[in-house]
């Protein structure tokens, strides 16, 4: 069963309809059901009928790019020769499904008026049907995780003291690009000292000095497939309490993975994790999920949270990042992307996970 018969056997729906907008409203399911590698295919539909069979339609301008991949390839020139393609491939349908994460409302209602049908909300469906990769998925995942890897293994190599955390992150970025990142899987995040505390910092101009903490949160895309990981360093000797929460981070990531496995519940991860941090002198610092889900969008769909009603699936891809936050002081994450096994799971992104000083 292909992609795209494995979505519409997920939708209770006479049709799935795909559609993008301009960017940034390009919806990644695209991109899965035609595996296109090329093109923009900004204003593009993808129809699947009830059988599975995928038909596109593009604009002139994405034509070659849309032949090289998966479907039965439509080329309209003005807009009511688009409008008379989708009408009749849609002709009988009376409940047509759509990815409301993803569709914007203009969109939908175009639809609606072209087909005269109910438009039905299948983003459900598309996370179940995302979420657990194929071979050719991770593949492409693996690669970029070893690209983010020997990065991440690299950072002792190039920090320097009253080096901005702007400069860092550049560095990063530039690393990744040179060993075939095709781009970032979201902008990189480098933190020093006390803005280590802050999970979702933004790069500025503060320079890296002796005794801080040094967070770095980034990933890279290869064939559109993300990688995600977080290493922290020490840049001499840190707060004592640093140091001792980076051991219980470093425990409490180990801990929630070994939670990981087909059939389990997300959510078992992030309380064997949590109940690691609660358990020490870090109670209540560690402020956000275990992990989530990892796909073409960087945070897909499936939470790993104590809150999750998810149950994990063999080749599923995600997550693993406990941390703690010490306001003022720093902070630490470590972080992983793992590949759900049949038992247990696969750590796809390996740096020296060590505590690190350097000198």
């Amino acid at each position: 069963m292909d992609r795209a018969e494995r979505l519409i056997s997920n939708a209770d729906t006479d049709a799935v309809v795909i559609m993008n907008g301009g960017t940034p409203f390009l919806d990644p399911t695209f991109w899965y059901v035609t595996e296109q590698r090329s093109g923009s295919f900004e204003g593009t539909i993808a129809v699947i009928s009830k059988e599975g069979r995928l038909d596109v339609i593009v604009n002139e301008l994405e034509e070659l790019s849309a032949r090289g991949g998966k479907g039965n390839v439509h080329v309209y020139r003005k807009r009511d020769e688009r409008d008379a393609l989708l009408k009749d491939l849609l002709k009988g349908c009376r409940r047509i499904g759509m990815n409301t994460n993803s569709v914007t409302y203009a969109g939908a209602e175009y639809i609606k008026k072209i087909s005269g049908a109910e438009i039905t909300d299948v983003s459900k469906a598309v996370l179940r049907t995302v979420s657990v990769k194929d071979a050719a998925e991770i593949k492409a995942t693996k690669v970029a995780c070893k690209i983010a890897s020997k990065v991440a293994d690299s950072i002792p190599e190039f920090l320097r003291e009253g080096m901005t955390e702007k400069e860092a992150a550049a560095e990063i970025d530039g690393r990744m690009r040179s060993l075939g990142a095709e781009g970032n899987s979201f902008d990189t995040i480098a933190a020093f000292g006390e803005f280590s505390a802050e999970p979702h910092h933004r790069p500025c101009g503060r320079k890296l000095r002796k005794g801080d903490a040094a967070l770095f949160d980034f990933g890279c895309r290869y064939e559109m497939y993300c990688s995600d990981l977080t290493r922290t360093v020490f840049f001499g000797e840190p707060d004592d309490r640093l140091r001792r929460a980076y051991e219980v981070v470093l425990k409490a990531k180990y801990v929630g993975m070994d939670a990981y496995g087909d059939g389990a519940p997300a959510k078992d991860a992030d309380i064997a994790a949590r109940n690691i941090i609660d358990g020490s002198e870090f109670k209540g610092t560690f402020i956000h999920s275990f992990g989530h889900g990892i796909g073409m969008n960087v945070h897909e769909g499936i939470s790993v949270s104590h809150l999750s009603e998810d149950i994990l699936k063999e080749n599923m891809v995600v997550s693993a990042e406990p941390g703690i936050y010490i306001p003022g002081v720093g902070g630490i994450r470590i972080e992983d992307t793992v590949l759900v096994k049949k038992s247990g799971c696969e750590t796809l992104t390996k740096f020296d996970q060590k505590i690190t000083v350097i000198t």
